[in-house]
Parts: C-alpha cells; structure tokens; sequence
C-alpha cells in the first residue's frame, strides 16, 4: 500500500528527514542519504555538519552507472549543466544525499514543494541505488515518475526505501515535486 509523501520521512518514521529523491515539505528537513545532521556546536554555538563521504570527481558515482562520479552526477551538482531526463535528477539527487549537496537538493526541488533547508543526518549512510521502473520523463515530456529502492544504514543497521517519485519541468528543467512510499 503507497502513502502520498505529505513531509519528508527518516527511516524510522519520523516526519523531518529528506529521502532521497526529496520530499514536500515546508520549513527545515532532515536528509537521511550518508549524511550529517547541522547540529548547534557546544563549543561555538554554531552548527556542524558531520564528516561528508570521501566522493571525488574520479571516484564511481554513487547512482550505481559505470561512470565517475564527475563525468556523472558531478557535472549536474557543480552546473551549469542539467539532468536531461527524470530518471537521471532521480540519479544525481540520490548522488547529492550521499555527498550531502544542499545547494543542489535544493535546487532541483520543486518550489512549490521544496524546504527551506535540509539537514543530514549523521547516522544514516546510503549504500546503493536501483531504478526499476520509469513513466515519461524524457526530453519529449513535461512530467515522469521514478519507481526506486535506496538502500542505507541508519546507526549500522540495513534498511531500503521504496518510492516512487513524481518530476515536472520547471523553467525547462526537471525537479523534484514529491512521491508516494511503497513499502
């Protein structure tokens, strides 16, 4: 049974961390994909992101094609290039989870669904990518949807999550809007 995504979902259930793909949500979110939760500094009083995962332009991409992450989903997140087709957004977010780019998350979100902020949260690692299914979405389409599984550990134990999520064009590029839980 599929649930509409209202606000973002950690794996656990809680409504304030962002999935992979992204989710509708008004005010902060908190990323789940490898990444690092801003927290205060007790220290500084200023916030600190957990240590990002070594990824460098000649590492393999995290979305699981047989590329460098540079020559993949890198020359999306560094721009001024863009996804040209749903199913790669859906790739390159994935990839911006798990080298937490927020710039970039948010940048390809929706605006009518996109947050303010997201935060990532330090014990969530993502550990690969699957695409099983695609609707439309190609250069020849205004929307299309991405089924996918992402699978992770959240405080080292195994997890998936199982969306499919929905993509428009927005000032000619496609975004994130929002999806629906599979599982």
């Amino acid at each position: 049974m599929s649930r509409r995504k209202a606000r973002p979902a950690r794996p656990s259930g809680s409504a304030r961390t962002a999935r992979p793909a992204g989710s509708a949500a008004s005010g902060r979110t908190t990323g789940s994909a490898s990444s690092g939760r801003t927290t205060g500094s007790a220290s500084s009083g200023r916030p600190r992101t957990a240590a990002v995962p070594a990824v460098t332009a000649d590492s393999p991409c995290p979305c699981g094609l047989p590329a460098a992450y540079g020559a993949c989903c890198g020359r999306f997140h560094a721009g001024p290039e863009t996804a040209p087709t749903a199913e790669l957004l859906m790739r390159s977010r994935y990839s911006a989870f798990v080298v937490r780019d927020e710039p970039y998350l948010l940048r390809t979100w929706a605006p009518e669904t996109r947050p303010a902020d997201v935060d990532f949260d330090p014990e969530l690692r993502w550990t690969g990518l699957e695409i099983e299914e695609t609707g439309d979405g190609t250069a020849f389409h205004q929307r299309g949807t991405v089924t996918f599984r992402a699978r992770f550990t959240h405080a080292g134990a195994p997890g998936a999550l199982h969306e499919r999520s929905r993509f428009t064009r927005h000032e000619g590029a496609w975004v994130y809007v929002d999806g629906d839980f599979l599982d």
